[in-house]
């Protein structure tokens, strides 16, 4: 039965450590949390590594050497790292709620209990009151023993009131997060006092810990997506308001030549107009996709401005008979506009542009394709930043992709994609 119990708590730790390893490394590379988290994860998965290590080498020794100077010493350490854990959590805990733990009254209460189970573990490497080693390398359990599990005990039931009382201050995967760190362990600590040899507490703990981190870290990540999200419709909605003022200044004076030279055709240029300004001003308030055959009347209201101010030099043709999806708004018109801004020269041949839509058995394709002079896929220059940003968009509010395939004096083709 005894070998039984050691085969098992070896198992135990070896999981711990194994979790503990793959969780610190998943600390390393995980993207979009902050510096601290980071860095308080790193510090504690660390500790834990070491914990869960020296609780391994001792039943390491238990099991094969009998060796009562290991066991003794492996026993120490991982009694002392893992009390490290508790005051370390109180921190993060009152940091995360914007709390100063100098001055805080809930970790001076941890503190001191920790200092007295520091005592305790001390006292009992000299006694056989709480935990004794044999010469012969045996580990048991002394009348005391309880007593150096109670200040852990008052550890946890300290940061469980003291989370509850600041629920508020806690984003809500926090609150649940901390809690679910707070009770495994406990669980796991009352069932190791009352069962004689089992060692749940080193799973108990690493598992808490495990979840703790997947809960703030999907928290913090999902607040990253969100604030990108807003950022690109910010972004977007700053392009609406940054209108060229060239442009704007060429339509209306264009405008006012055409209502002598042409009334009807000054009429028609003022309502494409007033279309493409009214367009351009409702996808501010949109931050969701819209139907496509919205985004090309916006476009077409803008070409048909741009065509009355290039007339001769501009040419466009649409092939559109698959409408039937939608698209993060501002898509459609600003590449059509990046291709006229970059392509249309006087001093140049007439540029023919064509808007194609496809649907093919998993997407829906739109094909903007231009006659322009074109430029270097790998330029840093501002047509290219331009496109990369309505990329960014596509991504992220639909899972959309932008293919540009450009090169000088043969023209440029931007590609979507948007999944069904």
């Amino acid at each position: 039965m005894t070998d039984l119990l050691n085969t098992i708590n070896f198992s135990i730790n070896v999981a711990a450590l194994v979790i503990a390893m793959i969780s610190f490394s998943a600390c390393l590379v995980a993207r979009n949390i902050d510096f601290e988290t980071r860095r308080f994860f790193t510090v504690f998965f660390s500790i834990l590594i070491l914990y869960a290590f020296f609780s391994t080498v001792g039943q390491i020794s238990v099991l094969f050497s009998d060796n009562a100077r290991i066991l003794k010493f492996s026993v120490f350490m991982h009694s002392l790292l893992s009390s490290l854990l508790m005051p370390m959590l109180t921190i993060y805990m009152l940091h995360t709620c914007n709390e100063n733990y100098r001055t805080s009254h809930v970790f001076k209460a941890v503190f001191g209990l920790w200092i007295i189970y520091i005592l305790l573990l001390i006292f009992t490497q000299f006694t056989k009151h709480i935990y004794y080693i044999t010469p012969n390398g045996d580990y048991f359990r002394g009348p005391y023993y309880p007593v150096l599990l109670i200040p852990p005990v008052l550890i946890m039931v300290v940061n469980i009131i003291a989370l509850i009382r600041r629920k508020d201050r806690f984003p809500s995967r926090y609150f649940l997060a901390f809690m679910i760190y707070f009770l495994i362990p406990m669980i796991s600590m009352i069932i190791q006092m009352v069962s004689f040899g089992l060692l749940t507490i080193t799973l108990g703990t690493t598992l808490g810990a495990v979840l703790l981190f997947f809960f703030i870290v999907y928290t913090q990540v999902e607040k990253a997506v969100h604030q990108q999200d807003e950022n690109s419709r910010l972004q977007a909605a700053n392009t609406v308001l940054q209108m060229r003022p060239h442009f704007i200044y060429n339509t209306m004076t264009s405008i006012y030549y055409l209502i002598q030279q042409n009334p009807e055709k000054a009429q028609q240029v003022t309502l494409d107009f007033t279309t493409y300004l009214r367009k351009n001003f409702a996808a501010i308030a949109k931050d969701t996709p819209i139907p496509f055959t919205s985004e090309l009347e916006h476009t077409k209201a803008y070409l048909a401005v741009e065509q009355v101010r290039f007339e001769g030099d501009l040419f466009v043709t649409f092939d559109t008979p698959h409408t039937s999806f939608m698209i993060p708004p501002l898509t459609l018109q600003p590449i059509v506009e990046n291709a006229v801004k970059y392509g249309v020269d006087p001093e140049l041949e007439p540029m023919y542009l064509t808007i194609i839509t496809r649907k093919t058995n998993h997407a829906s394709e739109i094909t903007v394709k231009d006659t322009g002079p074109g430029f270097q896929n790998d330029e840093n220059g501002e047509p290219h930043i331009a496109l990369e940003n309505i990329a960014k968009r596509l991504q992220s509010m639909c899972k959309g992709n932008l293919i540009i395939e450009s090169q000088i004096d043969q023209g440029t083709s931007v590609r979507i994609e948007i999944p069904d």
